[in-house]
C-alpha cells in the first residue's frame, strides 16, 4: 500500500503521521514545492497550477491515494485535481473540522490563513455546518510561514496575535491551516482561559488518514509491521525531508521511517 500526500510545504507533516500511526507498513510519498510556499496569496488559477504539478509528480510513484494535505490547494484546486487523477488515484482533500467542531456546540473560533478567512468557501462550511453556533473567524497572518521555517519567535508572536483575537468565552477552535497542527499544542495554551472549561482543538489530518484507507478499501491497523518507507518530493525531485520538519514530533516521527530504496 502506497500513500501520497501534497501541500505547499512541511504542512503535510501532520496528515502523513496520521497515516502512519493508522498503517505503520503504509509506503509514504511527500510532495512538496516548498519554493511557492505560501500559497495562500497566490491567485487560484497559479495555485490550481502549482498543485497539479506537485500532484502529478506524487502520481509517477504510483500511489493507491493521493491526500491534499493543505486547505488552499483544496479550496482553490481539487476539481481539477480529480479531473486529472481519478478514477486511477482517489483524491482526498481538507475540509476545515467546521461541523464536527459545531456538532458540540459553541462558541467556535476558526484560526485560519488571511485568505480563507471570510472566503466564500468557508463562509459556505459556517453556513451549513455551524447554523446556530456562534463563530468566530480569526485571521493568523503569518503563522504558516512561521511553521514552515520553525522560527520559533514568528511562531510565538503569531500565535499570541492572534490568541489576542479570540473571544474569551471560546471553546473549541478549528485549525484551518494544515501547518497549524504542528503546533496545536501552542495554541491550545495560548487561548485555554483560566477557569475555563478544557478548549477543544480539531484538525483534519486524522479524519483525512482515515478517509484515505477507505477511499482504497483499507482498515486501520496500528499493530501492523513498521516496514514502510519515505519518498520525500521537492518541487518534483527526490530529497530528504527539510530541518525544519525535524522540529516537529510528525517529522520526527517520519525522519525515522527508512527512505525508498
Amino acid at each position: 500500500m502506497k500513500i501520497a500526500l501534497m501541500d505547499s510545504g512541511i504542512g503535510l507533516l501532520a496528515a502523513a503521521a496520521a497515516v502512519r500511526r493508522l498503517r505503520p507498513d503504509a509506503d509514504l510519498v511527500l510532495s512538496s514545492d516548498p519554493g511557492s510556499m505560501p500559497w495562500g496569496p497566490r491567485t487560484p488559477e497559479d495555485v490550481t497550477a502549482r498543485a497539479l504539478a506537485v500532484a502529478e509528480a506524487a502520481a509517477l510513484h504510483r500511489p493507491d491515494a493521493l491526500i491534499v494535505a493543505c486547505n488552499t490547494a483544496s479550496v482553490r484546486a481539487l476539481p481539477a485535481l480529480r479531473a486529472r487523477l481519478e478514477p486511477e488515484v482517489p483524491v482526498i482533500g481538507t475540509v476545515p473540522a467546521i461541523k464536527p467542531a459545531a456538532a458540540g456546540g459553541g462558541p467556535v473560533a476558526i484560526w485560519a490563513t488571511p485568505a480563507t478567512t471570510g472566503s466564500p468557501y468557508q463562509r459556505g462550511l459556517i453556513e451549513e455546518f455551524a447554523g446556530g453556533v456562534e463563530v468566530t473567524e480569526v485571521a493568523c497572518p503569518g503563522l504558516a510561514d512561521a511553521v514552515e521555517y520553525a522560527d520559533q519567535a514568528a511562531i510565538d508572536a503569531a500565535i499570541a496575535a492572534a490568541a489576542e483575537r479570540t473571544p474569551e468565552d471560546v471553546r473549541v477552535v478549528v485549525l484551518g491551516c494544515t501547518h497549524y497542527e504542528l503546533v496545536a499544542e501552542r495554541i491550545r495554551a495560548a487561548v485555554q482561559r483560566p477557569g475555563r472549561p478544557p478548549l477543544v482543538l480539531h484538525g483534519s489530518a486524522g479524519a483525512v488518514a482515515a478517509q484515505a484507507l477507505r477511499r482504497i478499501g483499507e482498515l486501520a491497523d496500528p499493530g501492523a509491521p513498521a516496514d514502510s518507507t519515505v519518498t520525500v518530493l521537492l518541487s518534483g525531485r527526490e530529497g530528504a525531508l527539510p530541518p525544519t520538519a525535524l522540529a516537529y514530533e510528525e517529522g520526527r516521527i517520519l525522519s525515522a521511517v527508512s527512505p525508498a530504496r
